[in-house]
C-alpha cells in the first residue's frame, strides 16, 4: 500500500489537472460525452479480458512453484484472450457508426471508436501481463509501469484536448492503452526471469473451467456496470440536460481519484492475500486487519475531502460545476459503504462464489438505476447521487447476510 501510494498520488495530481483542463476547454457537456466513451471502453475491455486479473492471480498464486503448470496457464490465457479480444475489436470496427450514434448522437466521432477497436487486443495483452506481475507479487514493477504510463498518457491527453478539443479527448481515451502496452512490453522484455515460462500452442482444458467461473462474474460486470452508468447518464440528459450529466460525471471523477488509491491497493495486496487463505479463521483475521487499518484511513480521507471540497472543486473544475459542492456528501457516504462492502466483495470474487457475486451486482446496479429514475423526477442530479448511496447500502446488507455465519460461528 505504501509503494502503491506513490503511483496513486501521482495519478491524483495529474487527474485533478486533467479534469480542470477538460472543465475549462470542454465544459460539462464535453465531460459527459467523455464519460459515455469511458463507460463503453470499460465495457469492451472487461468483456474482452474475461476477468483475467482475479483468475490469473489465483492460478499463479496456487501454482507459483510449478513452472510447468505456469507455462500451461500462460499459454491458455494468451491464446484465449487473443481470440476473444480480436473478435470484439472486429465487431467494434464493423459497428463503429451505430456505436458513435448511440454514445454521442452523431457518427462524427466514429473514428475514435474505430481506433479503440483496433487497439483493444493490445490492452488485453497489457492487462494480462500486469495480472501476472500481480500474481507473482512483483509490486514494484507494477507501480513503476503505472507511474510511467500516467505521466506519458497525461502529456498526450492534454495535448490532444488542447489541439483537438472533444475529438482529441476521445482519441486520447482510445490510444492511452497503446502507451501502457509499450511500457509494459519493455518491462516484460527486460525482466525475462519473471516470465520464465514459455508460450506453447495449446489451450489447457483443466484451467478453462477456472477461467469460466471467473468469466461468468467478469462478463456480468462487463455488461451491467457500464450499461447502468450509460443508461443513468442518458436519463439525466433526456430529463434534464447534457450539462447536468456533466455535473454528475464530475462527481464520479472526483470520487474516482480517492477511491483509486484504495481499490488499486486492494488489487495489489488484498486480492492475492485472500487467494492464499484456506479457512474462515484466516479470513476473519484478514478482515480484522482491514477494519482496523484501512477503514479508519479511508474515513480520514473522506473527511478531508469533505472539508476541502470547495478547494478541490475550485482547483479541478470551473464555476459551471458549483452544484458539485452540495452533492458531495451523498457520494462520500456512498463510497464509505462501498469500501466496507469491498472487504467481503473481494473474497466473493477470489473464491469464485458466482451466485453471490451475481446477486450483489444485480442488487447494486438495478437499485441504482431504478432509484435514479424515480428520485431524479423530483430531486434532479441530487436524486441520482442519493440513489448511489442507497444502492450501496442495500448491497452491503446483502453481503452481510451472505457472510452472517462467518460472525456467528464459534470455530
Amino acid at each position: 500500500m505504501s509503494l502503491n501510494s506513490l503511483s496513486v498520488g501521482l495519478n491524483f495530481i495529474l487527474g485533478l489537472v486533467s479534469v480542470n483542463i477538460v472543465a475549462q476547454l470542454l465544459g460539462p457537456s464535453g465531460m459527459a460525452l467523455m464519460g459515455s466513451f469511458r463507460n463503453f471502453t470499460a465495457l469492451s475491455k472487461s468483456f474482452s479480458s474475461l476477468g483475467i486479473n482475479a483468475s490469473v492471480v489465483r492460478l499463479f498464486v496456487e501454482n507459483k512453484e510449478d513452472k510447468q503448470a505456469l507455462t500451461k496457464i500462460y499459454s491458455t490465457f494468451f491464446w484465449l484472450l487473443t481470440l476473444v479480444s480480436v473478435f470484439v475489436g472486429v465487431m467494434i470496427l464493423l459497428f463503429s457508426n451505430p456505436i458513435s450514434n448511440y454514445l454521442f448522437s452523431t457518427s462524427e466521432y466514429s473514428f475514435a471508436v474505430q481506433l479503440f477497436g483496433l487497439l483493444l487486443p493490445l490492452f488485453v495483452l497489457n492487462a494480462f501481463w500486469i495480472a501476472i506481475y500481480n500474481g507473482l507479487q512483483c509490486f514494484k514493477n507494477i507501480v513503476i509501469i503505472q507511474m510511467m504510463s500516467s505521466v506519458i498518457v497525461f502529456v498526450l491527453t492534454v495535448s490532444l484536448i488542447y489541439y483537438g478539443k472533444l475529438t482529441g479527448a476521445l482519441i486520447s481515451i482510445a490510444v492511452c492503452d497503446l502507451i501502457m502496452f509499450i511500457i509494459t512490453a519493455l518491462f516484460v522484455y527486460r525482466n525475462k526471469s519473471d516470465f520464465s515460462f514459455q508460450l506453447e500452442k495449446t489451450i489447457s482444458k483443466p484451467y478453462l473451467s477456472v477461467i469460466g467461473e471467473f468469466s461468468k462474474m467478469a462478463l456480468l460486470s462487463a455488461v451491467i456496470v457500464p450499461v447502468t452508468l450509460i443508461l443513468i447518464r442518458n436519463l439525466i440528459i433526456d430529463f434534464q440536460s447534457v450539462e447536468k450529466a456533466g455535473i454528475w460525471e464530475a462527481i464520479n471523477r472526483i470520487s474516482g481519484f480517492y477511491m483509486m488509491f484504495f481499490t488499486s491497493g486492494l488489487s495489489l495486496y488484498y486480492m492475492p492475500k485472500l487467494a492464499e487463505l484456506k479457512t474462515d479463521a484466516e479470513f476473519r483475521e484478514e478482515l480484522r486487519y482491514y477494519f482496523k487499518t484501512l477503514i479508519p484511513l479511508f474515513t480520514v480521507v473522506l473527511i478531508l475531502v469533505y472539508l476541502l471540497k470547495d478547494f478541490i472543486i475550485s482547483v479541478a473544475l470551473t464555476n459551471e460545476f458549483k452544484e458539485v459542492n452540495s452533492l458531495m456528501i451523498w457520494q462520500l457516504t456512498g463510497d464509505f459503504l462501498r469500501m466496507i462492502t469491498l472487504a467481503f466483495g473481494y473474497q466473493i470474487l477470489v473464491k469464485t462464489m458466482t451466485k453471490k457475486y451475481i446477486a450483489v451486482e444485480v442488487v447494486f446496479n438495478l437499485s441504482y438505476l431504478v432509484l435514479s429514475y424515480f428520485l431524479m423526477q423530483t430531486q434532479q442530479v441530487e436524486g441520482v447521487v442519493k440513489a448511489y448511496f442507497i444502492a450501496n447500502f442495500l448491497s452491503l446488507i446483502v453481503v452481510l447476510l451472505f457472510f452472517r455465519k462467518l460472525f456467528l460461528s464459534n470455530n
